[in-house]
């Protein structure tokens, strides 16, 4: 029995990878912040019960903390895998922009040019709708992409093996 290896993206030529659509990408990130809002409840917790008190979500320190749970978060799973579990939901996955696996530095300035896109009144991901390649602000800063992944692994594997 031959065992097959995965391959990653750069292996796959991105010209023949399908760009994702705004709705798509929107609905992922939905998903993504209902889960990221239940680990910020999580996480919240050994500070409710370490002050004895409710914690304001206007102190400095622990709006730094919450933002550091969505930044562990997503740089986490934009790297090890490039899905989140969102992402995966809607089969998208990030590339850097030649098809490489996102790196740590990459996936890091990807997560605050979001927040910039978010904050802009959410003008940085509707740019996906004037892009002619559909990146967003937070791609086109960070050198990244977003690509659709075919329906079924079996047809990824089948095109692509690795050596």
């Amino acid at each position: 029995m031959i065992a097959v290896t995965p391959c990653f993206m750069s292996d796959i030529k991105l010209h023949n990878a399908a760009t994702v659509g705004l709705v798509r990408c929107l609905m992922a990130c939905l998903y993504d912040w209902l889960l990221v809002l239940a680990i910020m409840m999580v996480a919240s917790v050994p500070v409710v019960a370490i002050t004895a008190a409710p914690v304001s979500p206007g102190q400095g320190w622990y709006r730094l903390a919450l933002i550091s749970v969505a930044a562990v978060f997503f740089i986490a799973f934009w790297t090890m895998g490039g899905q989140t579990l969102g992402m995966r939901a809607w089969r998208i996955k990030v590339v850097q922009s030649d098809g490489s696996k996102v790196t740590t530095t990459r996936a890091a300035s990807r997560f605050t040019c979001a927040i910039v896109s978010a904050l802009a009144a959410g003008l940085g991901f509707a740019w996906m709708l004037f892009s002619g390649e559909k990146l967003s602000w937070h791609d086109q800063w960070s050198g990244t992409r977003l690509i659709l992944l075919p329906k079924s692994k079996e047809k990824m594997t089948s095109e692509k093996t690795c050596d």
